[in-house]
């Protein structure tokens, strides 16, 4: 009798070593599953609201529900996905064959009255243009050099106060002050520099902007680190905020920065820094054109070479607001 009794302990214990350690291991991959998703949904859409794979969502996330699943199946309980918000919750639950919904089948527990029990993960990813955060490389460039962006290509982005060079652009002195792009002002010991988009950073502080030829000071492992990168065959993209408005001369020059734009950076030349060898882009020819031109900067040309491109950070740091116009986005996990 006393063992009878204590059997019925033991197989509680049993119940808590084996078919808790199931659910536990079964929510791990679920989670896994819905992180996938999440993540993998707000990346497409940030890149194209209006694909087939934002769309239709449930396909996209089935398969990488299951692909996080041991036994390759699992449960899509539910998609809210708001691509006007850039919002996406999804929400995985188990699946086994002839099984109930969204539950697995418990071994120990059963004798105790207990077949079964419910599991399910969640997780919610967002993702929108970023209004305040860090650049790697402490540079803004006009909204002029970038009007042509949605052609393609690659191009110059050079220190040239011309508006010949940049037809069509409606700012003072072709957008630029002396320097055709402005150094900002870097974080401390670091290269690059903290952006706040929100609160109109440089609108109000001379100082936050400068010219020159020269890198700025604690760049040379960045841009080391762009031209490792380019020889292993590896993009170098960087965000780098644009301005719409400028004001002021020379290093009293005040910047307006509207956004962030995505540079793939291929090359560069500034005094003291010369990295233009890796270049193997065409250049902004139409298409169609037949031209094989190559963007090219020599002489006393300083700037940096290579094309803007939709791109979907999943960089940390970032305070995200609308998407902006020049299809640079973050993505990331909110839960």
């Amino acid at each position: 009798m006393l063992v009878a009794i204590l059997l019925v302990t033991l197989l509680g214990f049993v119940a808590i070593a084996v078919d808790v350690g199931l659910i536990y291991s079964e929510r791990a991959q679920l989670q896994n599953g819905a992180d996938a998703s999440a993540i993998a949904l707000a990346q497409t859409c940030a890149r194209d609201a209006k694909s087939n794979a934002c769309l239709t969502p449930s396909t996209m996330a089935g398969s990488l529900a299951n692909q996080n699943a041991l036994d390759g199946s699992s449960n899509v309980s539910s998609i809210q996905l708001n691509a006007t918000a850039g919002t996406v919750t999804v929400t995985t639950g188990a699946k086994e064959a002839g099984g109930i919904a969204d539950s697995v089948s418990l071994f120990f527990a059963r004798a105790m009255g207990i077949p079964t029990k419910e599991v399910r993960a969640q997780s919610s990813a967002v993702w929108g243009g970023p209004i305040k955060g860090p650049t790697a490389f402490p540079l803004a460039f006009s909204i002029c050099q970038v009007q042509n962006m949605v052609d393609g290509g690659s191009q110059v982005l050079q220190n040239k106060d011309s508006k010949s060079a940049n037809p069509g652009c409606t700012l003072p002195s072709g957008g630029t002050v002396p320097g055709g792009f402005g150094w900002l002002a870097q974080a401390p010991g670091e290269c690059g520099a903290s952006i706040d988009l929100s609160i109109d950073k440089g609108g109000s502080d001379p100082t936050n902007t400068k010219t020159g030829n020269s890198a700025p000071p604690n760049c040379d492992d960045t841009l080391n680190a762009w031209a490792n990168g380019i020889t292993a065959g590896r993009k170098a993209i960087v965000l780098l905020p644009v301005f719409d408005k400028v004001t002021g001369t020379g290093a009293g020059a005040v910047y307006h920065l509207q956004a962030f734009a995505a540079f793939n950076v291929v090359g560069w030349k500034f005094s003291g820094q010369d990295n233009t060898t890796p270049l193997s882009f065409r250049n902004t020819a139409p298409k169609g054109s037949g031209s094989t031109a190559t963007a090219t900067c020599t002489g006393d040309c300083r700037g940096i070479i290579g094309e803007f491109v939709t791109y979907v950070s999943l960089a940390d740091g970032y305070k995200l607001g609308p998407v902006g116009p020049y299809r640079a986005t973050i993505a990331r996990l909110t839960l």
